[in-house]
């Protein structure tokens, strides 16, 4: 088989960072059984671990994202390696659409738009879930002001304001009134945006593994210690791996009812929920890829279980992994947001294990180093942390205390949080 990855992340081997070192893409998948490529960005170069002799063909583009360079690459890489592509991966979310389309241009077997649309587009998602009888917030795309004027009117303020294929709260906007709706329009176009009810609750996120019949075969719940909104404002964020309990169950069997109502096969997903003051599951969204942020290495310390490793055997066609959930561990993680300011010179710092016995895992910024605005959960933050307890209440103690008392000095005189 001539497999196609594109891949736009790096890899940390030093020890000190530990972002993407599990993604093991020449571990999980034989190089000398099959024929494998890449596609990458200047940065995804960095994340090719492969020898040289193992690999087919290598192309670097400018833009990973964009379906045009993709398409080109793909297309590059066919007639260097002299057969056609079998199979394309990607397991970052901000090319999955690009792929998509590549796979659908140059006829290669895999999800095209329609199906990647069911994880990527947050009206469709919710569509198909209301159709199925399952509690969705009332939503509804944007089309035009006046329209969204009016789904406000009947809904009521505040409602949510978001991109329809966004990530990680990027571009959402909590919107109170009718002023701030108008004053939103006068910014940018409602195409592409999606508008929805405001739901009061707790979030949860659910990160798992469906198997080729939809069936999921390996999930943790955990619940987010603020929310990635806040995190966009400024503020910590953190989540706590969820213990057994009757909550934990019923959370369990609505994102099988979400995932099979989906269609979810063969893949992993991050999907993310309210818990309502009277314990009421609403859907908020669906991705299909691994949760970000430190969700991956949390649940590979607490449960042996590689999701990536997951993910790639599946796609060349090999048996999973077992996935034993020993014992009921908890545990959790803290990000610690960059300083407004950017860029930032550190001056003084704490180690997070100082504070807190249960820390895992930390990265912290030492004295002159400084942080920009480059990267994502996974680039030099003000403060990243790992935690691991056998009891969530104790977990989620310790992290509320790194949230609440972790400090960074900079350079200007700007403390964080």
């Amino acid at each position: 088989m001539h497999i196609v990855i594109v891949n736009r992340w790096p890899r940390f081997t030093e020890g000190v960072r530990w972002d993407h070192e599990l993604t093991r893409y020449e571990e999980f998948i034989d190089h000398d059984a099959h024929q494998v490529s890449y596609v990458v960005d200047r940065v995804g170069a960095t994340g090719v671990l492969a020898g040289h002799e193992r690999i087919a063909s290598m192309v670097e583009v400018d833009d990973i994202s964009s379906y045009d360079h993709l398409r080109a690459a793909v297309t590059e890489v066919t007639e260097r390696v002299g057969r056609p592509v079998d199979q394309i991966i990607t397991l970052s979310e901000f090319t999955l659409d690009a792929v998509a389309r590549v796979r659908q241009s140059l006829g290669i077997p895999g999800p095209g738009p329609d199906e990647v649309a069911v994880y990527r587009n947050k009206v469709r998602m919710k569509e198909i879930l209301a159709e199925a009888g399952l509690r969705v917030p009332h939503f509804a795309g944007c089309e035009n002001v006046e329209q969204t004027l009016a789904f406000a009117e009947t809904t009521g303020y505040p409602l949510i304001v978001k991109p329809v294929d966004g990530a990680g709260s990027i571009g959402v906007h909590l919107i109170q009134d009718e002023k701030a709706l108008r004053g939103l329009w006068k910014t940018r176009e409602p195409g592409g945006y999606e508008i929805e009810e405001f739901i009061t609750g707790t979030v949860h996120h659910v990160d798992g593994f469906a198997d080729e019949d939809g069936t999921i075969v390996f999930q943790v719940v955990s619940r987010y210690l603020n929310d990635c909104l806040s995190f966009e404002g400024g503020a910590p964020l953190g989540s706590v791996v969820v213990q057994r309990g009757r909550l934990r169950e019923r959370i369990e069997e609505f994102t099988q009812s979400c995932v099979s109502a989906l269609g979810m096969r063969g893949m992993p997903f991050h999907m993310e929920l309210f818990v309502t003051g009277t314990e009421e599951l609403v859907f908020l969204e669906v991705a299909g890829r691994i949760g970000g942020a430190e969700v991956p290495y949390v649940i590979h310390k607490l449960f042996g279980v590689n999701l990536f490793e997951m993910w790639l055997k599946s796609l060349v066609g090999e048996p999973l992994p077992p996935t034993p959930k020993n014992g009921d561990p908890s545990g959790g993680w803290v990000i610690i947001p960059k300083p407004r300011v950017l860029p930032a010179e550190v001056v003084s710092s704490v180690p997070m294990s100082s504070m807190v016995d249960s820390v895992w895992r930390e990265l912290v910024p030492q004295p002159g180093d400084v942080i920009d605005g480059s990267g994502g959960y996974d680039s030099l933050q003000s403060g990243r942390g790992i935690v691991v307890h056998d009891s969530e209440a104790q977990a989620e103690a310790d992290l509320r205390r790194l949230m609440d008392d972790f400090r960074v000095e900079f350079a200007q005189g700007r403390r964080v949080p």
